[in-house]
């Protein structure tokens, strides 16, 4: 049975699909509870990403920062290591880019775009980086420091976009507001579609998920890396650094949320602002997951979380539901997904289920 669960893409994807609508079907009395029609609600939330080049290219734009945060929680996970401060390392990363892209506006474009997203990308895996050393060397559970890195990571990022790099017209104005001044326009990444946000950084996010895919199962170190995270002791038996790949896996689970951060500053926003996160380091997390931890398997789940968020916010509009439902919905979705992944790891559990049923069908029959 276990080898079956584990095997068989039908059945994991039926049950990620129960969780999805078992989800919808609490969220359901939520808003119902808010006075709302929830088929009305959900039909605007399913219907409206896909239902206008704004809405399939804005699926797009929230997926990219998804799939960039998730082939680094693969990585991570992968390995043995839980990295949960996605949210932290992508906000280092993007604060980082910031500041490369404000130092030198002189520089050209050529050279200065390639310098910003290796930026942030190394200003996320340095924090990343230091969760995987405490592990590594202290053995600090993984998930309390990258937890409380995050909490750091936000409260640092604010402080530099309302002191150091805050946009000088915000000071001269008294307003303010904390972000930084805009990005020269030369660094801005090219829209792939005329007219709307979505940008070159989709398919950067799409050739490196190919990447992390043949690093991870045709490279050497991947091999390594993915044996750690199977069974420490027997890695260590047979020879295999196993702190060293702990670190290097932070190292690079860091550094994609740090180049995600990057990227939404370079292809997004043009500027480090305030929430810029915008939750995407958790969401990363979920669509990993439901991507069954394959680089390849998570593109089509970001694209489908990208989806629900941007129909989560569509269908808050329309139906004017309170911005608290939205986000009950969401942390709902999270919730289950992240059950039906405990499901499908200790397959005993389906496998007690169909026993069961089979039994009251003997009975019954």
């Amino acid at each position: 049975m276990k080898n079956f669960v584990q095997k068989s893409w039908m059945l994991q994807g039926l049950v990620l699909f129960s969780a999805i609508v078992g989800a919808l079907a609490v969220g359901a009395i939520f808003i119902l509870l808010a006075n709302s029609n929830p088929i009305t609600a959900y039909g605007v939330m399913i219907s409206g990403p896909f239902s206008s080049s704004f809405g399939f290219s804005e699926t797009m734009v929230r997926c990219t920062p998804l799939l960039l945060v998730g082939l680094g929680i693969i990585v991570s996970f992968r390995t043995g290591i839980l990295n949960i401060g996605g949210e932290g390392q992508m906000l280092m990363g993007a604060v980082t880019a910031a500041a490369i892209a404000l130092a030198f506006p002189a520089m050209p474009a050529v050279l200065l775009l390639p310098l910003v997203l290796l930026g942030g990308a190394a200003a996320g895996g340095m924090w990343g980086g230091l969760a995987g050393w405490l592990k590594a060397r202290l053995a600090v559970n993984e998930i309390l420091s990258t937890v409380m890195l995050n909490q750091i990571a936000a409260q640092l990022y604010l402080f530099l976009i309302r002191i150091f790099l805050i946009d000088p017209q915000e000071v001269a104005l008294g307003t303010g507001v904390p972000q930084t001044a805009l990005l020269p326009h030369a660094l801005w990444l090219e829209r792939i579609i005329p007219g709307t946000r979505l940008h070159s950084g989709f398919l950067l996010a799409v050739v490196l998920a190919v990447l992390v895919y043949i690093f991870l199962w045709r490279t050497t170190v991947g091999y390594r890396m993915r044996a750690v995270g199977s069974g420490p002791d027997a890695a260590r038996y047979a020879g295999i650094k196993v702190e060293r790949y702990l670190v290097l896996a932070m190292l690079l689970g860091g550094g994609f949320a740090g180049l995600a951060g990057a990227v939404e500053v370079v292809g997004v926003h043009h500027r480090a602002l305030e929430d810029i996160s915008a939750g995407y380091g958790f969401s990363g997390i979920v669509a990993a997951l439901f991507g069954r931890l394959h680089p390849l398997g998570v593109i089509p789940a970001s694209v489908l979380f990208g989806a629900l968020i941007l129909g989560a916010d569509m269908m808050q509009r329309a139906v004017a539901i309170p911005s608290a439902i939205v986000l009950i919905i969401q942390g709902l979705v999270i919730l289950f997904i992240v059950s039906a992944d405990i499901v499908l790891r200790k397959p005993e559990i389906l496998n007690n289920i169909f026993n069961k049923c089979f039994r009251k069908a003997v009975k019954e029959g």
